[in-house]
Formats: structure tokens, sequence, C-alpha cells
């Protein structure tokens, strides 16, 4: 293996999900469950890969025009969670129905990773279809295990005292906050609904 392709790809992954640190760093934050995120960051991960490696090889399954609309995903989700924090505010009494435990699921990781990098696509095409197939293969392989990395770092984030006392206290906030602002902006800048 070529280090010099390592470097870029590990260059290339990081410059491209920076943004998934944050995002993980949340959903570590609300409890348990932590294989469940992990898993759905790799099943993200790798349909991001898989779009993103036909497309080198000339298929494409997600036209250019549909990828704004992967925003509407991070959107809902977000909608969703925002109603489940004002019904447990609102409601306060005792005989409400215990709050969802456990975290996220494996597949609404999943579906959030997946929408957070559908402009990753866009980026890892022409790369992929440049380097050949060993090439691309070292950039599947680095970035596979750079997500690995990605979530020991939103672990770690998520488990540091000061903002490990931030996230217990307002994660509940910001999570349904960050998905309907990735959202909105996925929506937004990609000029979907024409706007």
């Amino acid at each position: 293996m070529n280090a010099g392709i390592i470097g870029q790809a590990a260059g290339l992954f990081a410059v491209t999900n920076i943004d998934d640190i944050v995002i993980l760093a949340l959903f570590f934050a609300q409890g348990t469950g932590h294989l469940r995120i992990v898993l759905g960051q790799y099943i993200g991960f790798a349909g991001i890969l898989v779009v993103a490696v036909a497309a080198a090889f000339g298929a494409t399954f997600l036209p250019a025009s549909a990828v704004p609309y992967l925003g509407l995903i991070p959107l809902a989700l977000g909608l969703k969670a925002a109603w489940q924090v004002w019904r447990d505010r609102a409601g306060g009494g005792d005989d409400d129905p215990p709050a969802r435990g456990g975290g996220p699921k494996a597949l609404e990781v999943a579906a959030v990773t997946f929408a957070n990098g559908g402009d990753n696509i866009g980026v890892y095409v022409p790369v992929f279809a440049t380097s050949g197939t060993s090439g691309m293969a070292v950039y599947v392989i680095v970035f596979l295990i750079l997500v690995a990395v990605w979530c020991l770092a939103g672990r770690f984030f998520a488990t540091r005292p000061l903002i490990a006392r931030a996230l217990s206290r307002w994660g509940h906030i910001l999570l349904p906050l960050v998905l309907i602002g990735l959202g909105a902006v996925l929506l937004v800048e990609g000029g979907a609904f024409g706007l």
C-alpha cells in the first residue's frame, strides 16, 4: 500500500466527516446502546461507500437532484425527537410512559449518517473514479477503519466531564436542534423544493 494514498484517504475522510463527531457525541450522550450507535454508523457509511463506488464505476443509483432531499431524513428524526422532548416536558406527571431509554436505534443512526454523508458522495466519486480499483480499495479500507476512530472520538467527547455534564443537561434538546438544523442545511444548500 502506498503511504501517500493512505494519507490522502485519511485527510479526505477527516475533512468530509468532521461534523459527524458532534452528532456521534450527541448520540453517545443519550445513554446506553453504544453498540447500536457504532453499528448504525457503519451501516450508514457503508451505504455511502456503496453508492460512491458504484457511481465511480458508472452506475447512478441516486441522481444528483435527489441528494438534497436526503435532508428530509435528519429533519424528520429531529422533529420526532423534539416532539418527544416536548411531550415529556408537557406531561410532567407520574402517569407518563417512561421515556425511551437505551439511546438511538441502529437504523436511526444509519439514516442520519447516510443523509449527512449524501454530499460526501459527490466528493468521493471523482476521487474513486481516478484512483483505480486498487486505490479505491485503499480508500474504502481506510474510511472503514476511520469510522471506528470517529466513533471512539464521539464517545470520548461525550464522556469528558465538562462535555458530559452539558450533554446530560442539554443533549435531549441539542440533538433535535442539530438534526433539524442539519436537515434544513442539506435542503437549502442543495436547492430542494426550489429553496
